[in-house]
């Protein structure tokens, strides 16, 4: 077996310091692209007040997750710099979408949270209808960062992206599974349907941000099939470990609110198979994600095996 797909072998590769110069460009790119300057062609600069309220829910804080998911798939794909630029854009317009949907998860008509990220909520700090509408530019910036007008990104890629990443957070995605939650507060849902949700909610958009890595590049159909597979196996082992974490770990850690899974009601893994099943089934989906990455032929997948180990073992 490659030393890229075994467990303890990936673990020798330096996730921290790998994680650390990516993060450190998509950062920077986060800082310059979220500002009240008009896009080009449009004359018209953003609001203040609207913009201070998007760089609040975006900037300097986060696991960052999905878009070093975009960088690695990338990375295992080219093994070079090609689409590197599409890349870049890719992994800050899945943050993008993925802070979105946190500010409208947070609020009164959703969730009602008032801590995320170790700090007040958007809704709390600016007031619901800032929130609101900070929500929805932010969403609709990142369709503006797949659509350069530069030529740094050709015209297919781009209608590529903006396909996939549509898809994983539209109606057959991340909202539609967050649609599902919120009709199941109070019931019992069985294992299959509380998958799916999941697959949805949460999952969507971790495979999303696979794929689109892989698509900045130019994967070849094993490759692309495996990676879909290892995004499935990730997505739905992030949210078993969150309901995990929601009963064992404390706010102050977790960096938001712990137990209102609990309070509110919701199904969750813990609630329906027990804390220790729950711990056995991450471990199982971890399995499925480095077995996928063998299957995929790839030679660089070191990133994405240590990044699946740091999903499922994470203690926030």
């Amino acid at each position: 077996m490659m030393a890229a797909h075994n467990t303890s072998e990936a673990s020798v590769f330096q996730l921290e310091d790998w994680s650390r110069i990516r993060l450190e460009q998509v950062e920077r790119a986060l800082e310059q692209w979220i500002t009240t300057e008009p896009p080009v062609g449009t004359g018209h600069a953003a609001p203040a007040a609207l913009v201070e309220a998007m760089r609040y829910s975006v900037l300097d804080g986060g696991k960052r997750l999905r878009p070093l998911l975009v960088l690695a798939a990338h990375e295992a794909v080219a093994g070079s710099e090609l689409g590197a630029a599409a890349a870049l854009r890719a992994a800050c317009a899945v943050e993008l979408i993925h802070a979105y949907s946190l500010v409208h998860d947070d609020m009164p008509c959703m969730d009602n949270d008032v801590l995320r990220r170790g700090k007040p909520t958007v809704h709390v700090r600016f007031g619901e209808a800032s929130a609101l509408l900070a929500g929805d530019a932010l969403q609709a910036l990142a369709f503006e960062f797949l659509t350069p007008e530069d030529g740094s990104v050709d015209y297919p890629t781009q209608a590529r992206l903006c396909s996939l990443l549509s898809r994983a957070a539209g109606s057959g995605g991340m909202a539609g599974g967050q649609a599902i939650d919120l009709a199941s507060v109070g019931h019992t849902l069985t294992e299959s349907e509380l998958r799916e949700m999941h697959q949805l909610k949460t999952g969507a958009l971790l495979q999303g941000s696979v794929l689109m890595g892989a698509h900045c590049a130019q994967p070849q159909a094993q490759a692309l099939a495996a990676l879909r597979d290892y995004g499935a196996a990730i997505g739905l082992a992030f949210q078993v470990v969150d309901d995990i974490l929601d009963v064992t770990a404390d706010s102050s850690i977790l960096g938001k609110t712990a137990g209102k899974d609990a309070d509110n009601d919701k199904p969750t893994y813990v609630s329906l198979m027990g804390l220790a099943r729950s711990q056995a089934y991450a471990q199982e989906l971890l399995v499925q994600a480095h077995q996928a990455l063998y299957r995929s032929g790839l030679e660089n997948t070191r990133a994405l095996a240590a990044l699946a180990d740091m999903v499922v073992n994470r203690a926030s």
